[in-house]
Order: structure tokens, then sequence, then C-alpha cells
């Protein structure tokens, strides 16, 4: 069972009991609904780090969203990956920022379309998967991870799953009965901190997030090494469903490509820590896609759903 599920449920009473949170996270019937003389957009967010975090991070970016278009943007955070894409359709979102697994299966199931994704602060707009060990682990290859505990993120990501599927893959190993033990941790900050703690001998996360908490934590470059790492991939971008009004997709995607080019968009850009946005479309996941192809999954009836 996925450990979020429980916490999250927890925290969110208390978001709710303490008015923490300035954006409603239980989604609406419907979306894009009049509110007195302003329409909702409803926008999800997937569970790449603690919620608490994901929304301080999102919220001045919906906020100057909303602004712009005229629109009163909401958020929603889910307690697991594969969740947003269920969740697209019976909770009637109108966009989420998709990381590129989940962006791949959501277009392939549903359609939706990508419109723009950032760039970091070192001058990229891709991600990459990681595997580690904590270096006093004795792990040096695949050979000494034989009977030890895998920490993965969720089957819907890439760095936290397509990445280590491929590597066993590729040598041959099936994890299910090459390890003593794997399971999921739903974020990949917890892959991360369990590896770390000793949870877990080996971990899978991606990059991105292992350098955000390597900034704050020095014991992540002390005390972990990185054994493996993917190709690179779209780094999470807004995407739209499939039947919004051209007019939006263009003015929602003109206002975050011009974020850049004012100061208060420049003020939200640091706030959210990335220099700006760029234009993105569904070529940008060919390598998704061809990882998906080489390691045999088809993304039409994969099976996101973790065991």
């Amino acid at each position: 069972m996925n450990k979020l599920v429980i916490p999250f449920c927890f925290l969110l009473v208390l978001m709710v009991a303490a008015g923490c949170e300035r954006t409603e996270t239980v989604s609406p019937k419907k979306t894009e609904v009049e509110q007195g003389n302003q329409k909702t957009f409803l926008i999800g967010l997937i569970p790449e780090q603690n919620i608490f975090k994901q929304v301080e991070r999102y919220q001045p970016l919906a906020d100057y969203l909303s602004k712009k278009v005229g629109m009163t943007i909401r958020l929603t955070v889910l307690p697991r990956y594969g969740n947003i894409i269920d969740n697209f359709v019976s909770t009637e979102m109108d966009g989420a920022f998709f990381g590129s697994f989940t962006y791949v299966l959501a277009h392939e199931k549903l359609g939706v379309e990508v419109l723009a994704r950032p760039v970091g602060l070192d001058g990229t707009s891709t991600y990459h998967g990681l595997i580690f060990v904590r270096k006093d682990s004795g792990i040096k290859s695949i050979h000494q991870m034989k009977g030890r505990r895998f920490a993965f993120v969720d089957k819907a990501t890439t760095a936290g799953y397509l990445l280590p599927l491929a590597y066993f893959r590729g040598h041959g190993k099936n994890y299910r009965t090459f390890l003593r033990e794997s399971y999921f941790t739903g974020t990949h900050e917890d892959a991360i901190l369990d590896v770390l703690n000793r949870k877990a001998d080996i971990g899978a996360a991606k990059n991105t997030v292992y350098q955000r908490l390597g900034a704050s934590d020095d014991r992540i470059n002390k005390e972990l090494v990185i054994i493996e790492r993917s190709p690179d991939v779209p780094e999470n971008g807004l995407a739209v469903r499939k039947d919004l009004e051209d007019s939006l997709k263009k003015e929602f995607k003109e206002t975050l490509l011009t974020l850049h080019e004012n100061p208060e968009g420049v003020a939200v850009l640091k706030e959210f820590g990335v220099r700006r946005f760029i234009e993105t479309n569904n070529n940008d996941y060919r390598s998704v896609y061809r990882y998906a192809q080489e390691i045999g999954l088809n993304l039409a009836t994969y099976d996101y759903i973790n065991e």
C-alpha cells in the first residue's frame, strides 16, 4: 500500500483547520464554473515532495496566473502519481503539472496537451533519474543488490520506477525475485530520505529533488552515492484537457512564456526556483516514449497502480 495515502488525509485536515492553504485542495464537482465574476480553473499537482512544500512552491505561480488570465486558479495536490490520471477525469481537472511519464500516460489515455515547462536556474529544462545507495552499504553494482531492499517512488514516474525497471531488465534481473523486498514511497523526497536513514538499501528518484535536498541537508552528498542515471526527460510541464478552448490554451501559454519579461513575473519565477518557461509540445517527450518502448511497456494498457 502506498504509505502516503493516510498521512495525506490527516495533513489535509490540518491544512483546512489551520487555514494555512489559500487554494482549495478538495476538488469541486464541476470546474471552470462561475464564482462571482470569475471562472474557476482546477490544476492538479503530482506529489513530488511534501504537500506543504508543493503548495508553497506553486501558490505564487497560481496567483499570478489567476490575475493575468482573469480566472480563479485552484490547486489540488494528489496523494500519489497515478491518481492524477484517474482524478483528471473524475474531478474534472482543467490542467495539471505532469511529470514526464505521467504526461505521456495522460496524453495517450486522455489526450491532454502540454503547453510549457520551466527552465531551471542551471539553464536546463530537463531532469533525469538516479539510483543511489549509502556509501557504507557495500553496494557498487547490481551484483551487490541481491537480497536488498529497494525504495521506488511510484509506477507512474520516470525517475522513480522506469529507470530502475530498465536497469534491472538490462541486467537480466526480475527485481521482484532478485531483491529481498521493494516498496513505493510515494514521493521522490521520501525515497531519498529512506535510503539516507537506512530504511532502504537502494533508492531511485529525480535528480532535481536529490539536488534540492542536498542543498539543505549536507548528509545527502556526504553519505549517499549515485550508481546509475537515466536519459534526460522534460521537466514537469503544464498540460491542459484536450477540449479546452484554443483561446484559453493560448492565453495560459503566453502568460507562462512571458513571465520573465516583467518585474512581477520575475519575482514569481524566483520563488518558483526557475529562470523562465519555454514552449513545450508532445515531440519533446520522444525520449520517454523511446524509453518505454525499449523496456516493453504498452502505454495504452500500462497498469500504473502500485502493487
